[in-house]
């Protein structure tokens, strides 16, 4: 198996340590085609990217691809902020991205103490004295995950199940339907092999990314390549590995509204 393209990397505008062409230098060395800058969210309140920077972020990512040959994506780790479905990329951020990842993180302004105290309280309390979430806190973190697909062209769930519990199965469902890729995230085991073979059964596809915050990891596949030598997913349903490269709903939605 080898990747094609790496759509999950951070830089210093976040929470990463090398420069978007240090990046793409490392994706060139390892025969990448593509890769994508993704730096946290706006809402992230530590690592969060800053509107004023975008331009500086396309800026350099104009010259990575110049200097490597290898296409660059400017995007961003987007966070999932209510159960109801927002995100902090908002529809007027939207004309300055090229792809759209979406995923559940701690310390992010959420848009109510309610949606906070249900999906990251609720959540993060199961999982630091590692007890059994209830059936209402897997039901609402269902809920902000459908909801937010459904509400936003996102390209790309990252790390679900991370320091979060939803029914997989359902929001693969939905991810299925709207055209969403469920990532196989390679900097933090978050789903089992058993969990991606329910996830594979709903017919949802997988992007691997590395989720690199340094240079050397970008392109890195060794967790994944682990789960899905104890899976049953076929390589046919990754989509960006062996040549291929996957059809994103953010393109599609950009054309038609943008």
């Amino acid at each position: 198996m080898l990747l094609t393209a790496d759509y999950h990397t951070h830089t210093p505008y976040s929470h990463g340590k090398n420069t978007i062409l240090e990046n793409a230098a490392v994706a060139k060395a390892k025969g990448l085609k593509e890769i994508a800058i993704t730096d946290h969210g706006f809402n992230h309140l530590l690592f969060g990217l800053k509107r004023k920077n975008i331009s500086a972020v396309r800026s350099e990512i104009n010259e990575a691809e110049k200097l490597t040959g290898v296409r660059v994506l400017l995007g961003m780790e987007s966070n999932l902020i209510s159960v109801d479905g927002d995100a902090d990329m908002r529809k007027s951020d939207l004309k300055n991205f090229d792809i759209f990842l979406c995923g559940i993180h701690e310390v992010v302004r959420y848009k109510s103490f309610s949606d906070m105290y249900k999906i990251f309280i609720k959540n993060y309390a199961a999982y630091k004295f590692g007890k059994k979430p209830s059936d209402k806190v897997i039901e609402n973190t269902t809920k902000a995950y459908i909801n937010t697909i459904k509400n936003n062209p996102v390209d790309i769930l990252t790390h679900i199940n991370y320091k979060c519990y939803c029914n997989i199965k359902e929001v693969a469902k939905c991810c299925a339907d709207y055209g969403t890729y469920i990532e196989i995230n390679t900097k933090k085991r978050h789903v089992s092999a058993e969990e991606l073979n329910i996830m594979a059964e709903t017919g949802v596809r997988f992007v691997i990314d590395s989720d690199a915050h340094s240079a050397d990891r970008v392109g890195d596949t060794k967790i994944a390549e682990e789960i899905l030598s104890q899976a049953e997913v076929p390589l046919d349903r990754i989509d960006n590995v062996d040549g291929r490269l996957p059809k994103f709903r953010f393109a599609e939605y950009k054309i038609k509204n943008l």
